[in-house]
């Protein structure tokens, strides 16, 4: 049935990464949408490519930096034609505010908990971070956003407790996938770990993502290495300095725009990170038929149980409860037998039904 109402609709992200969950998710976003007859615009910086955004015109800013880019955008609103803006970044003022990078104010929180005293007022002084809180206060604080959409429990928890936004304003949607591009091929599987360079009896460990530090690359590495086990290896995908996280069986692949062969060729995945709203790599992961070993720090553990869908460790540098997870889901008979409930598990998580929840916030917040 066709929808009652088409929108112009004028999506938000500053800066683009080909491996990036934010970027991979407003593009299945664009596409759903257009489907259903709307339309759909984006405004981002040169960084976006324009082939990465076939649903419809694409403004370009020149401004970089979080203020700057904020600024060049509340400038070129009243230009704008469209029914609903809704940001994927912290700006000024929006219709909807999706809340996919979490609350820097708790990242922040939890990042000092990992730093030595200098690192930590180094970071004070940084005005990067001193930017992007303005604009997070402005957003939330000052309630410059209308509307804001949050994919886990413990993000909505942050907004509210750090400032004061109206809970009945937040909406919790999950992420969603396209199933359709995952699930357990065996076929895939066998040419994908050929292709790595793979044998039969080894244990493929994964972990994908950018900002390394954040997600845990180090603690994912050091618990490997606790496990004494040379048939254990790591595959990391995503972008980041190599040269600080070298170790003994540990594999490079830099950022990977198609990531369904490495979930494919993969045993575990792992994220153990400090601080992530939602993993979308994880959610890709399940998909894909993989236990899942994260932290508490992870939205995206809301959605599993441990020791059914994968391993959900209380703190990011529990190196012993990392080992023990990751020799738990070694054994491949309990993979195997894990491996419907995964599957199961992650079905309820359909792009579709996302799109279609996210479609009823923009037609109520253009009719505000």
């Amino acid at each position: 049935m066709p929808d009652p109402k088409k929108l112009n609709i004028a999506f938000v992200r500053r800066g683009y990464s080909p491996s990036g969950g934010a970027e991979a998710y407003l593009k299945r976003l664009g596409q759903a949408l257009t489907g259903h007859g709307h339309e759909a615009q984006l405004l981002a910086t040169s960084d976006w490519p324009k082939a990465q955004w076939p649903f419809g015109p694409i403004t370009h800013l020149r401004a970089r930096s979080p203020i700057a880019f904020a600024d060049e955008l509340e400038k070129l609103r009243p230009q704008l034609r469209c029914d609903v803006l809704m940001s994927f970044d912290r700006l000024w003022r929006c219709d909807v505010y999706r809340a996919g990078d979490g609350v820097h104010a708790a990242w922040l929180e939890r990042r000092r908990k990992f730093q030595i005293p200098l690192e930590r007022f180094l970071h004070h002084l940084n005005r990067k971070h001193r930017d992007i809180l303005e604009l997070e206060r402005s957003l939330l604080a000052r309630r410059g956003a209308a509307h804001v959409v949050v994919n886990s429990h413990m993000v909505k928890k942050e907004i509210v407790g750090f400032y004061a936004y109206p809970e009945e304003k937040i909406d919790l949607l999950r992420n969603g996938v396209p199933l359709e591009n995952f699930g357990f091929d065996p076929v895939l599987r066998e040419q994908s770990r050929a292709e790595l360079q793979f044998k039969p009896g080894e244990i493929v460990l994964l972990f994908a993502g950018s900002g390394w530090e954040r997600k845990g690359l180090l603690f994912a590495i050091e618990a490997i290495a606790l496990c004494k086990n040379r048939q254990v290896h790591l595959l990391v995908a995503g972008r980041g300095n190599t040269r600080s996280y070298k170790a003994k069986g540990v594999h490079f692949l830099g950022e990977r725009a198609d990531l369904a062969p490495i979930y494919a060729a993969a045993d575990i995945f792992i994220l153990p990170t400090i601080y992530d709203p939602f993993s979308n790599a994880c959610l890709e992961a399940l998909a894909s038929g993989l236990p899942v070993i994260t932290t508490r720090d992870n939205g995206f553990s809301e959605i599993i149980e441990h020791e059914v869908h994968g391993s959900i460790v209380d703190h990011p540098n529990d190196l012993m409860r990392l080992r023990d997870a990751i020799q738990f889901w070694s054994d491949s008979a309990r993979r195997a037998a894990a491996r419907s409930a995964i599957l199961e598990r992650a079905s309820q998580f359909d792009i579709a039904k996302n799109v279609e929840q996210t479609l009823a916030i923009l037609i109520q917040s253009s009719d505000l």
